[in-house]
């Protein structure tokens, strides 16, 4: 069994920055890839940020320039620094991560709960 578990969300001003973790927690044979998708409400869930084991990131246009994403191998953690946040950065953030756990002879997608990240003066 392989849990994420976010952190970080919050209330932000317009201008304001945040940081978001994600630990990857269980029985964890390898990590493909973890990453940041978010939810606004009335929108459909859209990616914002991944990490391969690697070191490869890809981010959504949306957030290019504002956002890093970054991740520790020891410790099963992703991270996204999210700076000149914006009303439209609004969203439940939730971590995804392409995890082969143990008894499993595939990489599987694994989702935390998300966490809620407010942006509002």
């Amino acid at each position: 069994q392989v849990q994420l578990v976010e952190s970080g969300g919050g209330l932000v001003q317009p201008g304001g920055s945040l940081r978001l973790s994600c630990a990857a927690s269980g029985s964890i044979v390898s990590i493909n890839s973890m990453g940041w998708y978010r939810q606004a409400p009335g929108k459909q869930r859209e990616s914002v940020a991944m990490i391969t084991r690697s070191g490869t990131t890809t981010y959504a246009n949306s957030v290019k320039g504002r956002f890093t994403i970054s991740g520790d191998n020891a410790k099963n953690t992703v991270y996204l620094q999210m700076n000149s946040l914006q009303p439209e950065d609004a969203a439940v953030y939730y971590c995804n991560g392409r995890i082969r756990g143990g008894g499993s002879l595939w990489a599987l997608n694994y989702w935390g709960k998300g966490t809620l990240v407010t942006v509002s003066s």
